[in-house]
């Protein structure tokens, strides 16, 4: 792959200058950050997983089997948290 010089109108070129130099360094290493960034997040939400047939089985039967019951995973869901309307008092016990 070959490095290619994208189009900006004034307004994106302003932009992207603003950020690169706040950033510490040129447009041409910000614009690679952020499209490495960006293609990293893209292909990790897209990630294929191939199991054999005995792996495939030892997986369907761990998704077939019963929950099973976490320590005190259920309180920690049902209990207040600083993002509710009234959280516990500071320095107070949960």
């Amino acid at each position: 792959m070959s490095a290619k010089m994208v189009r900006l109108d004034e307004r994106q070129r302003a932009l992207l200058e603003a950020a690169s130099q706040a950033d510490g360094g040129s447009a041409s290493t910000f614009v690679l950050k952020a499209a490495t960034e960006t293609t990293a997040d893209v292909v990790a939400d897209r990630r294929v997983v191939l199991l054999d047939e005995a792996a495939w089985r030892v997986f369907d039967g761990a998704l077939q089997g019963p929950a099973l019951e976490v320590a005190g995973l259920s309180e920690l869901l049902t209990s207040p948290t600083v993002l509710d309307d009234n959280p516990p008092a500071s320095g107070a016990q949960r």
